[in-house]
């Protein structure tokens, strides 16, 4: 699709192997991070299965794009195909000229192509993607949690036999298949996959990147297999003769209450700890609860995180499962024209049925805010009263919240790997 600010001469293509080098110093400067020897190799590696784009200038790379293919796993536990993207950038030099338009345009129809029918990502800047059709779909909470206030009884936090520290190799072996069992139920969970778990482990490190050996822990259920997995790091820190140490958990997942409680409550009661960092959780996590006093779990940031755009819309809304049995119209527009029309969505607990109908519609919206609503975030009747959605027959937007929501709301887990600890993103 050409828009007017285009700038034609820049060359915006998928890469070739021998422009890795000049791709690889645009991105790194993009996400003001040094040139380091060796970092090319590297990304050749980390881009063997994904798709790359770039925008070159005489030769130069003002632009970068990637997209994975990955598995959203949607409300019902249906895994949707999705096209990942990640490690977007443009050269302060080459600003509002068009290039990221391009890239995403070109991305987004190769995707749709490809029978993606869904696109995700993190979004580093909240007013960027959408005008490009994508809509924040779930949302992270950042806890800071005082230990000292936390009050969990001597019973609460004694031996622990049902958990176990163990080494890297351990941790690599067990921890993909515990996660993998997680994400089968977890609507808005990705797939980790086989590289994911090396980087998060330590056998895959960057150039240019530092690498502390953290620690690893696993619950075990009453048959002695692994429900439940945390990794976390430490530094000791004492001040006046009193331990003030910080414990940072890189990554939590269980695939139950028990689970989560137990290794909570372990990172809470270790010796010298003073606060617990815990990132990245669903904002209706039940997290604090698990602590004597909920109120010592403190939330430092809640965001938007995981934003999707809708590209098939029957096969996305097909997809998952509703939570009563309803039906509505919905006029989609979508300026890309891949999700526009009229769509007939009849839902109920076995999935959805979706097709284009000459009815009238009962509401009409953008693919953006249809794809905040697919995960069931958010709420047709909220985004009605933010002049963001239409009602065109009473009572529509009620029988949409009804079908769109969810008990629990969706979550995205993410973990620290490597040294960033800050921002965890899709790539």
């Amino acid at each position: 699709m050409s828009r007017p600010s285009e700038t034609p001469h820049i060359d915006v293509r998928y890469i070739r192997d021998e422009d890795l080098p000049e791709w690889t110093r645009a991105w790194s400067t993009g996400y003001l991070r040094p040139a380091v020897e060796g970092a090319a190799d590297h990304m050749r590696l980390a881009l063997s299965d994904d798709r790359a784009i770039g925008a070159f200038d005489k030769g130069r790379c003002v632009g970068t794009y990637r997209s994975s293919s990955q598995e959203l796993t949607v409300p019902g536990g249906a895994r949707l195909p999705v096209s990942a993207v990640s490690k977007v950038s443009v050269a302060g030099t080459h600003r509002r000229r068009g290039l990221l338009n391009r890239m995403l345009d070109l991305d987004l129809l190769d995707a749709r192509r490809r029978g993606e029918p869904a696109v995700v990502l993190d979004a580093a800047q909240y007013a960027i993607y959408g005008r490009y059709g994508f809509g924040p779909a779930t949302q992270m909470a950042w806890f800071e949690i005082d230990v000292h206030r936390a009050g969990l009884h001597r019973q609460q936090s004694g031996d622990r036999p049902d958990i176990e520290l163990v080494g890297a190799d351990e941790y690599f072996k067990s921890a993909p298949e515990a996660y993998e069992r997680f994400r089968a139920d977890q609507h808005g969970a990705l797939r980790r996959d086989t590289r994911w778990w090396r980087e998060a482990t330590g056998r895959n490190v960057g150039p240019g990147s530092t690498w502390t050996e953290p620690f690893y822990a696993v619950h075990l259920d009453e048959a002695g297999d692994v429900d439940g997995i945390m990794c976390f790091s430490a530094q000791e820190r004492w001040g006046a003769m009193l331990p003030q140490s910080p414990l940072q958990v890189r990554d939590l997942v269980a695939l139950g209450p028990s689970a989560e409680r137990a290794l909570l409550r372990y990172a809470v009661s270790m010796d010298w700890v003073s606060t617990v960092h815990l990132p990245f959780r669903a904002p209706d996590t039940l997290a604090p609860h698990w602590l004597g006093d909920p109120r010592a779990a403190r939330i430092t940031a809640l965001s938007d995180f995981m934003w999707l755009r809708i590209l098939d819309v029957p096969q996305a809304l097909s997809a998952r499962t509703y939570a009563t049995e309803g039906a509505v119209v919905l006029q989609v527009d979508d300026p890309l024209g891949v999700a526009h029309g009229r769509w007939l969505l009849e839902g109920g607990a076995r999935g959805g049925m979706v097709s284009v109908t000459s009815r009238s519609a009962d509401i009409r919206l953008g693919v953006q805010h249809l794809s905040s609503l697919y995960l069931g975030d958010e709420a047709a009747t909220r985004l009605a009263e933010l002049g963001q959605v239409e009602e065109l027959r009473p009572g529509a937007l009620r029988r949409a919240d009804a079908l769109f929501r969810t008990g629990r709301r969706p979550w995205s887990p993410r973990a620290v790997t490597g040294d960033h600890y800050g921002q965890a993103g899709l790539g």
